[in-house]
């Protein structure tokens, strides 16, 4: 059966069994009313209002998607407009209504997973200078700000993970932090010697010009001493990108992929980079495999002899 004009939301039957369904409470609000309007209960049995007669069929219900998709759909529409659906169809099995409930073997596209813009190697080596430059003059709070710019860099770590740290879990000697990740979960990320100079500088000379009688062991302070929040640390990072004509506006976690990218490029393999970044499963990480793919082929593209 068709399922209406090709930009329709509704399901086959749609104007005489029940609404469009266009939002996922689509489904919901059809079971509601239906006990008022039709009168049918959840006790009765099948016939009480049957749809098996209008073509509410897994077929149908693909060919309505594929229409959609067809349109101009976009994944997360077709998504929300899939769970409606099978929100719908579990309703009127339940009911009695359908005799097999095609929505269980509906699926919905998967989710296109887009990284955010990152900088080019250059534009965060110029993001640095910028940074450095600015805490030339030692003020403390231009001397934080290179140090939050050059360690969330360096190590690429969760703006949250940044800052919960405390003055402990940085150890300037061997160059590794100590982060408390997602799930409360530990781990050491390494840092290079220019996030070292920048927080030794910070620590040395920075901080204790901020810190009060009641501030927290926190590595990272306000200027009224207390834990620096991740909405300022966020600033920051948009404030020194935009020193840089021609970046792209990132902020912490904009410097989290732009760490992972360039480590790929650098030749990291995924577990290693996996690691760092403390993603829990490796198809996280993977988001990252464009990179390593591009490479390849760059490479290829010169040096193989069948290329082109």
């Amino acid at each position: 059966m068709g399922l209406g004009g090709a930009g329709s939301s509704g399901l086959p039957g749609g104007g005489a069994a029940g609404p469009p369904l266009a939002d996922a409470g689509a489904g919901r609000r059809l079971g509601r009313s239906g006990e008022g309007d039709s009168g049918v209960g959840e006790d009765e049995g099948a016939g009480a209002g049957s749809l098996d007669g209008v073509g509410l069929d897994l077929t149908a219900m693909r060919g309505w998607l594929a229409a959609q998709r067809a349109t101009g759909a976009g994944r997360t529409t077709l998504a929300r407009r899939v769970a409606a659906a099978r929100t719908f169809t579990a309703w009127a099995h339940r009911r009695g209504r359908l005799a097999v409930d095609p929505g269980l073997r509906l699926m919905a596209p998967r989710r296109h997973r887009a990284l955010p813009s990152v900088l080019r190697q250059d534009q965060a080596g110029e993001v640095m200078r910028a940074a450095e430059s600015g805490a030339r003059e030692e003020d403390p709070v231009a001397l934080r700000d290179h140090a939050v710019v050059e360690l969330l860099y360096a190590t690429g770590v969760r703006v949250s993970e940044f800052c919960g740290l405390d003055v402990d879990d940085v150890d300037l000697g061997a160059r590794v932090v100590r982060v408390l990740g997602k799930g409360r979960k530990e781990r050491t990320v390494p840092f290079g010697v220019p996030a070292a100079i920048a927080v030794e500088a910070w620590l040395r000379q920075g901080r204790p010009s901020l810190v009060r009688d009641d501030s927290p062991p926190a590595v990272w302070l306000g200027v009224r001493g207390g834990r620096l929040h991740q909405a300022a640390v966020r600033r920051i990072v948009h404030q020194a990108v935009a020193a840089v004509p021609g970046a792209p506006d990132v902020g912490p976690h904009g410097l989290r992929h732009s760490a992972a990218t360039h480590l790929l490029e650098g030749g990291a393999d995924l577990r290693s980079v996996q690691e760092l970044l403390g993603h829990a499963t490796l198809s996280t990480t993977q988001l990252y495999t464009h990179v390593t793919v591009e490479r390849l082929k760059a490479i290829h593209d010169r040096t193989h002899p069948r290329s082109r």
